[in-house]
């Protein structure tokens, strides 16, 4: 029988994690790209990724219809696997997987795109994954403030009330909050711009990962126009970031650096202008974390 491991890493793990995986050689642009399969209820993801010691694969779901059943949105499994004999491991729970390792990537992201002194938070969205955002920047930023920006008042008030317990000053918010921040994250199932893309300081980094489709999109071409820009992969967001491919075809392609490149310090990060990092969840992602996991929890060594 395949062991179940329970996902135990905290989101300062789940950001090692990524990082290792990168600084050691892991080449995002030659990820294999994910397989969606509509069904009735949604969408179908298979995810396949090998590194190393491990290779895995997660089938996920995405439900469309489920939060309003009080059921989560996204669903699914993650199998572990070993790389050289592709013997099963473990097996995870992709939901909670997709949950860790999402924010981990903004923040591994955001804590080297932030201006110095960063410390007001802007947040869109009130699900599983703004929280979890908030608790993965907590982990590598040392935040003063968060304004939570929400279509219901109640969930947005509960969100801000998890950010007060966390010992960080909160309140809710509406869009014009970004033209104050320091840091804008955006998590939602918008398809459409959340803000005004020409409010946002210079010295401000945002992030934007609650849509991997290239007809949605969370941040307007203004925004993009004024930024430099960051992705997990070109291949990826060009294929599948809506916020940058809408904006490429309204004003022409723009520079891109990748999650490695800002990690091992080739791309250039300036400060006179907004950063945008765009992600759209990739398979490597759920593997670096899931391999960590497995680590973590039979005592092996990283390497």
């Amino acid at each position: 029988m395949i062991p179940h491991l329970p996902l135990t890493l905290d989101p300062a793990a789940a950001v090692r994690a990524l990082a290792d995986a990168l600084a050691a050689g892991l080449d995002p642009e030659t990820a294999p790209p994910r397989t969606a399969v509509p069904v009735p209820a949604g969408e179908l993801l298979l995810m396949p990724a090998a590194a190393g010691r491990y290779a895995g694969v997660k089938i996920a779901g995405v439900a469309p219809a489920n939060p309003d059943r009080g059921l989560p949105r996204i669903t699914g499994g993650y199998l572990l696997l070993d790389g050289p004999t592709l013997q099963p491991l473990a097996l995870l729970d992709g939901a909670a997987l997709t949950a860790l390792r999402t924010p981990a990537v903004t923040a591994l992201a955001l804590d080297r795109l932030a201006a110095p002194g960063a410390r007001h938070l802007v947040l869109f969205g009130t699900g599983p994954q703004a929280y979890g955002h908030l608790d993965a920047l907590l982990a590598v930023r040392p935040l003063e403030r968060v304004t939570v920006v929400g279509r219901r008042p109640g969930p947005a008030e509960e969100l801000a009330a998890h950010a007060r317990a966390r010992g960080t000053a909160a309140a809710v918010g509406g869009p014009e909050a970004v033209a104050g921040a320091d840091l804008v994250v955006c998590c939602t199932t918008a398809r459409t711009p959340l803000f005004d893309g020409r409010l946002v300081a210079p010295h401000a980094a945002v992030a934007a990962v609650g849509s991997h489709e290239p007809d949605a999109r969370e941040v307007d071409t203004a925004l993009v126009r004024r930024s430099a820009l960051y992705a997990e992969a070109r291949s990826a967001a060009l294929r599948e970031a809506g916020d940058l491919v809408a904006a490429f075809a309204e004003d022409g392609p723009a520079p891109l650096a990748n999650l490695s490149e800002l990690v091992t310090g080739a791309a250039v990060v300036p400060h006179d202008r907004p950063r945008l990092f765009k992600s759209v969840g990739m398979a490597w992602e759920d593997l670096a974390v899931a391999a960590a996991q497995y680590k973590s929890t039979t005592g092996l060594s990283a390497t």
